[in-house]
């Protein structure tokens, strides 16, 4: 990674009111997360941004960036395995020992897995004061590449399963958390697990400076185009560009048909159904089969009017029940097979069971109506987080059950883990802390949440965020093992073969 020259364009902004506000006055002035249908009142002008700015900073005498380096383990705390156990509760029982032995893989796949014990702990940990629509499971696998609707690839966060109205920085220590476990599991040396985590903390920093004073329309207009990343701060280096290379090549052969090839065959008859592969793709009864095709059907009542008419060209094939990603395993998680003008032209649609998101127990959540159907937080929030969507989110009820909708491996990719050692290390670690910090900024206030943060090239807060990762390496660690225990002593059941 190559730093680009640091810039000044800031320098000489105020960041004060003549008088400066104490903590209390300084929440007021800052901006309340846009999670709700706002009332608008075009005739009264808001606060500046340097003012938002300056408030920012006022909050630090009252949660300075040194609390945040300190992992405070209290002596109450669950223990990890009934936090996980509860997780499981409502789940298929069948699939669990999945579940189970995919979080057992590794430290990094139990950390993704176990969202909610990191949630009991950030409850527990200082708050800056400032929040924001967060991600509530930003861990450095759940950025990746998708499509457009122009046919452009973009790297941005893509799960958004846990969605809600939070602190700012829980999203970050789960980031960096993620960062220093993953290193951890490459053997990446304790030096270039610490610059890859000030790498983050310095992306989501600058970005957010460099956001504070852009209006909202600029803000939420920003998508990092895969071919060509520009994140201000950084020059991308050639061995992270051929990551990229390789990444989005590989997603631009996902779509329909390729998808339709891999995991279809035809019938009897000539049509097209789901290649069984259990237990990762399983077919359905007939009444699950109706119950889905008629939830999709009250699912077209989410979409915008032209987006319904396009989806009544299609009628469904066939649907399949079929496991995903390490911490849903367990939810009930079906794909739809669309055909429209013909038997190629083909759509797939999946249809995943939303639940309680981790951090609901610590946090107001969303308000309502997103409250109250959990697969229409889960897609609100998308939204609202990600520049460019999918046209064709929704959400729906089946059997009494919220679920959400959304396409299924249209031009989505990942950049593996793998490959994230060295320069690429530090370029993607500084890329995904840039992206999570434009995603903040469309719902939160960037100029306060700069103003909290600080100048990138001020050490104080990476520093924090740096002892706070290694800690929690540390803490995910000693849980792993208290997991492998309780396989051990059959307190929990895990499937022989986590790759299923």
């Amino acid at each position: 990674m190559e730093r680009a020259n640091d810039f000044d364009e800031h320098e000489g902004a105020p960041v004060e009111s003549p008088e400066t506000p104490d903590a209390k006055a300084a929440e007021a002035v800052v901006l309340e997360p846009l999670a709700d249908y706002p009332r608008i009142d075009l005739r009264g002008a808001g606060e500046p941004w340097e003012k938002r700015r300056a408030a920012g900073k006022t909050l630090r005498e009252t949660v300075p960036h040194a609390s945040h380096a300190a992992l405070m383990i209290p002596e109450d705390r669950p223990d990890p395995v009934s936090l996980i156990e509860g997780a499981h509760e409502g789940r298929q029982p069948h699939l669990i020992p999945l579940r189970v032995a995919r979080m057992a893989s590794s430290p990094f796949a139990f950390l993704r897995g176990a969202a909610h014990v990191m949630a009991w702990d950030l409850a527990h940990s200082p708050r800056s004061g400032i929040m924001v629509a967060m991600n509530g499971d930003a861990h450095i696998s759940n950025f990746g590449l998708f499509g457009t609707p122009q046919r452009d690839v973009v790297l941005d966060l893509n799960d958004f399963d846990e969605v809600t109205i939070g602190p700012w920085e829980w999203d970050l220590k789960r980031l960096v958390a993620s960062i220093e476990v993953a290193a951890r599991g490459d053997d990446v040396p304790a030096s270039e697990r610490r610059a890859a985590v000030t790498a983050a903390v310095g992306g989501y920093q600058h970005a957010m400076l460099d956001l504070a004073p852009q209006g909202p329309l600029d803000v939420w207009q920003q998508a990092a185009r895969a071919e060509s990343l520009d994140f201000s701060g950084i020059r991308i280096d050639a061995e992270s560009q051929a990551v990229v290379h390789k990444a989005v090549e590989k997603a631009r052969k996902r779509n329909n048909r390729t998808l339709l090839d891999r995991v279809g065959e035809r019938r009897v008859d000539g049509g097209w159904r789901f290649r069984e592969d259990p237990p990762i793709l399983t077919p359905v009864d007939e009444a699950t089969r109706e119950a889905v095709i008629s939830g999709l059907e009250h699912y077209a009542d989410t979409l915008p009017r032209e987006r319904r008419f396009m989806l009544s060209r299609y009628h469904v094939v066939d649907v399949a029940h079929r496991v995903v990603g390490v911490g849903s395993v367990g939810t009930r998680a079906y794909v739809a097979l669309l055909c429209g003008n013909s038997d190629r032209d083909v759509l797939f649609l999946q249809v995943k069971e939303a639940v309680r998101p981790a951090h609901a127990p610590y946090l107001p959540g969303m308000p309502e109506p997103y409250a109250s159907h959990e697969g229409e937080r889960v897609i609100y929030g998308q939204r609202l987080l990600q520049a460019v969507g999918d046209p064709l989110l929704g959400w729906t009820t089946i059997a009494d059950r919220p679920f959400y909708v959304r396409q299924m491996k249209n031009m989505k990719g990942e950049i593996p883990v793998s490959c994230m050692t060295g320069q690429p290390l530090l370029y993607f670690s500084w890329a995904y802390g840039a992206l999570l910090a434009r995603a903040h900024a469309r719902t939160g206030d960037a100029a306060a949440i700069a103003g909290y943060c600080g100048k990138d090239r001020h050490a104080d807060l990476r520093e924090a965020l740096a002892d706070w990762a290694q800690a929690y390496g540390e803490r995910n660690q000693a849980d792993y093992e208290t997991f492998h225990a309780a396989i051990a002593s059959g307190r929990l059941e895990a499937a022989s073969d986590p790759h299923l």
